[in-house]
């Protein structure tokens, strides 16, 4: 004899088909992430390759082959969330990786990896990219790298969880972060998202998944943006570009010359560090900025005055050239990079009242900075 009414029977299915669709709601929510084939419905690739060409079967799986191009994805924007997807790696030279938050083709997030210095402390990079020009000379350390050994010839899965001002790095390891990064550079912003690769070699993409979250919990601990240094220039002014060569071999600067330059005002990173690609877009042939502070003296005196430069420059106080040099990448030895810090001294001479210190900046690839500050500010006032 059944022993459970009719009406109970149906009661208890009820109940547990809805605590079925509630888990199921909740389940979609916080793991739905959306993957797209690789078509031409949903890319846009440009450079050396094309969706017909690109988009295949390889090691098992349906594959993007990016060989200096880039794929972005059609009408879709990016913010907050979680961007996964793996890359199979070679010991070939290049610079596989994604891009997000993008507001056109020069403004954007960058993460990408190194698979021919797998192992080491630069085998991947976070860097922004501001009007064109990415610089990793000028971001480099532990929260914009991660010392890692890739799988070779096989598939790397690589995720990253972004939040609104900072964002983790994982790879191949889906539960321990590699690295944290404290500052997304470009800051609270919302673009493109999509796949590149730079370099000699190409590489295969597969398995690209976005999942938008509105606040992606971080398992790094926070950390807070360190202030300058004491004595740091924290603001230059920036002139508009110019071609290297018209600064020649002169050993003064006729203000009368360049008096036709555009200036803007320009305030530096935690670091110290002044990103000139921030107001300046350098066009192929104009690679040369000054970058100009006014330093007010109480009197006649000497400060020690260390600073920081890529790739080369020029100094000038006082409408006199000081000191010069270059750390272009690769210029003293086939593994220099030609990083910036602050790595030289001068010993400025000046006078009572303003004192005018001009440097003249020019770039060749992967940062164009300066940076410079004082053992102290006493007996000084700085002003851009």
């Amino acid at each position: 004899m059944n022993l459970v009414s009719p009406y109970l029977i149906e009661t208890i299915s009820m109940k547990r088909n809805r605590w079925f669709c509630l888990v199921s709601l909740f389940w979609v929510s916080i793991s739905y992430s959306q993957e797209f084939p690789f078509d031409n419905e949903n890319w846009e690739v440009q450079g050396e390759s094309h969706v017909e060409d690109v988009a295949r079967f390889f090691e098992g799986r349906p594959s993007l082959y990016l060989y200096r191009s880039q794929a972005r994805l059609k009408d879709f924007e990016f913010f907050t969330g979680e961007i996964e997807f793996e890359v199979f790696v070679t010991e070939s030279r290049g610079f596989p990786g994604v891009f997000f938050r993008m507001l056109d083709s020069s403004n954007y997030e960058e993460f990408y990896i190194r698979p021919h210095q797998s192992g080491n402390p630069d085998a991947n990079q976070y860097t922004p990219v501001f009007n064109g020009r990415a610089a990793w000379q000028l971001y480099f350390g532990p929260e914009f790298t991660g010392v890692y050994a890739y799988k070779m010839n096989a598939w790397n899965r690589i995720k990253m969880v972004v939040a609104a001002e900072d964002a983790e790095v994982y790879i191949n390891d889906m539960e321990k972060p590699l690295f944290y990064i404290p500052e997304l550079k470009h800051g609270s912003v919302r673009g493109g998202v999509g796949l590149r690769c730079t370099g000699p070699s190409g590489f295969h993409f597969s398995n690209f998944k976005v999942r938008a979250l509105e606040n992606p919990k971080l398992k790094s601990e926070k950390i807070k943006i360190p202030p300058f240094e004491p004595g740091t220039v924290t603001s230059w002014s920036v002139s508009s570009p110019f071609l290297e060569s018209d600064l020649g071999e002169a050993v003064g600067l006729d203000k009368q010359t360049w008096s036709k330059l555009n200036w803007k005002t320009l305030g530096v990173e935690n670091k110290g560090y002044a990103n000139l690609a921030r107001v300046t877009a350098l066009p192929r042939t104009n690679n040369t900025v000054f970058a100009k502070v006014v330093i007010r003296s109480d009197r006649d005196q000497i400060k020690r005055f260390t600073y920081g430069f890529s790739d080369r420059a020029k100094v000038y106080l006082n409408g006199e050239i000081i000191a010069g040099g270059q750390k272009n990448y690769a210029s003293r030895d086939y593994r220099y990079l030609g990083t910036m810090g602050f790595f030289d001294d001068l010993y400025l001479k000046l006078n009572k009242g303003d004192n005018e210190l001009w440097i003249a900046v020019s770039e060749n690839f992967g940062g164009w900075g300066v940076m410079g500050k004082f053992d102290d500010l006493s007996a000084i006032e700085l002003r851009d």
